[in-house]
């Protein structure tokens, strides 16, 4: 009895062992690491959507960020470490990426500035947005910018392609 409980407790220690390995490895292997010097590009171009923002001409724009990945917490946290500020104040800083296993996710609340033509002047209202990257071709990553305008003339969503890039 003593040595079936004891059988069973390595086991269960062994398994927990190896789950937290493979996670790590796996999580590396699939890009659980962001660090060093990357160009961001945000397809503004390609924007779509239900807002009336998704008319409004925008083109593409790009930076080169510096991202530090520290995973000691159990969970890998990207975080911007050199860059530019954004344009809108009201995004939080410093961007924080989340690996949720096959993907970096930073999802935040800010104010989305609509432009409601010259002479008019913008309407802040309050936005979600949620951005991804996933692991592609070459070290790059690709993924989704998605934002929720939650009032006012631009009521709806965004969504726009993005990239980033080893600078």
């Amino acid at each position: 009895m003593v040595a079936s409980r004891m059988w069973s407790a390595l086991i269960a220690a062994t398994s927990v062992i190896a789950a937290c390995l493979c996670t790590a490895v796996a999580a590396d292997a699939a890009g659980g690491q962001w660090n060093g010097r990357y160009t961001l590009v945000t397809y503004a171009s390609q924007k779509n959507g239900s807002s009336m923002a998704k008319l409004q001409f925008e083109p593409d724009f790009s930076a080169q960020f510096t991202f530090a990945t520290d995973c000691s917490s159990g969970l890998c946290v990207a975080t911007v470490v050199d860059g530019p500020a954004p344009s809108n104040p009201t995004i939080p800083q410093p961007a924080q990426y989340t690996w949720d296993g096959s993907r970096w996710v930073y999802a935040y609340n800010w104010q989305w500035n609509c432009f409601r033509g010259d002479g008019v002047p913008a309407e802040w209202a309050p936005a979600k947005s949620q951005v991804f990257y996933a692991p592609a071709q070459g070290g790059s990553l690709v993924g989704t910018w998605r934002t929720d305008i939650l009032g006012g003339e631009c009521r709806g969503f965004v969504v726009m392609p993005v990239a980033a890039y080893p600078a």
